[in-house]
């Protein structure tokens, strides 16, 4: 995908939002931005929420980036739903707005949205789930380590990814928890972060110790969960899965802690965005998506030194090769 020449971009202004400033995802996030707005002399500002959830922060953010007379917003909506007045504001001052890893509810209220496709993301650690535990698969006793009650996208997308890859009735696909599989514990929420994980992890213990299968939003929450299940001595007795494919994480596979992880790559995801904004600025061309698909696709692979026969994987040394963070 090529956008525009460093020259054109000159004297042109575009504003990075995330969730957190503290997730390595974001961090990555930043640095793929940055280093591609300084090579095309777009002058860059980065705002963040408090903590993964704070949707005031991020309107409060587009606001002064209208204000500022920018010509562009990369944004992860914390708030898929919520966020979309402040973004369909934006969009009538004249801003281009893509949205990158979080698609927004509805994915059109953004001009074009840059992202991991996270339901493949979810379906490929649901069938090596699937597929590592073989005949007790259909025994399993499964909990979920979900992100937000809001429920935003990303989080639906690979909540309802890996129930389809492990052989799950999803019920409505746009909905997480109204699923009737006897297999499931129960679902609780973890704000992305290792505190939350342990939080939830422990919750859904208290329903069902004998919870052997364990689907996390991200990898700071599996590493949440797993100190749980280690406080109680039941490390050993539950395969976790979980989406991002931060250096970290990827080494988290390599110790055992995570079984399991489908890896996606920020960087690009913001280095594409400012070229976008760069474009755009130059001659009024939006992103177009990829063929097939109604998002550009950054690209997914699953990450496992425990391959499972008909699902694709590479190892962590292949990982750790492409990770960030």
């Amino acid at each position: 995908m090529a956008f525009t020449s460093a020259a054109s971009a000159a004297d042109v202004g575009a504003c990075l939002i995330t969730k957190t400033d503290t997730n390595p995802f974001f961090v990555k996030m930043k640095e793929g931005a940055s280093a591609k707005a300084k090579e095309l002399g777009v002058d860059l500002k980065a705002y963040a929420g408090k903590i993964d959830g704070d949707s005031e922060s991020q309107v409060a953010a587009i606001e002064s980036c209208i204000a500022d007379g920018a010509k562009g917003i990369l944004i992860t909506a914390s708030d898929t739903k919520g966020i979309v007045p402040a973004v369909k504001k934006a969009r009538d001052a004249g801003l281009l707005v893509i949205a990158l890893d979080t698609p927004l509810d509805p994915l059109d209220a953004a001009d074009a949205t840059f992202a991991t496709d996270n339901l493949e993301a979810g379906k490929l650690i649901g069938a090596w789930a699937a597929a590592t535990l073989g005949d007790a698969a259909k025994d399993a006793r499964i909990g979920f380590l979900d992100l937000t009650p809001s429920q935003p996208t990303v989080d639906v997308l690979r909540d309802q990814g890996f129930m389809m890859g492990y052989g799950i009735d999803v019920k409505d696909p746009n909905k997480i928890g109204d699923e009737d599989d006897a297999r499931i514990v129960g679902h609780d929420v973890t704000n992305g972060n290792e505190e939350g994980g342990r939080k939830a992890m422990e919750n859904l213990l208290q329903k069902d110790p004998g919870i052997n299968v364990i689907h996390t939003i991200n990898e700071p929450a599996a590493v949440g969960a797993y100190q749980a299940l280690k406080a109680v001595g039941l490390e050993g007795n539950v395969l976790i899965v979980s989406v991002d494919g931060g250096c970290p994480g990827v080494k988290s596979v390599t110790e055992g802690v995570i079984g399991a992880t489908s890896q996606q790559y920020p960087l690009q995801m913001a280095a594409l965005g400012i070229e976008a904004i760069a474009a755009f600025a130059k001659d009024g061309t939006k992103p177009k998506p990829t063929e097939g698909k109604d998002f550009f696709d950054t690209g997914v692979n699953l990450v496992t030194d425990k391959p499972a026969d008909g699902v694709k994987s590479i190892d962590t040394k292949e990982g750790l090769a492409k990770c960030w963070g």
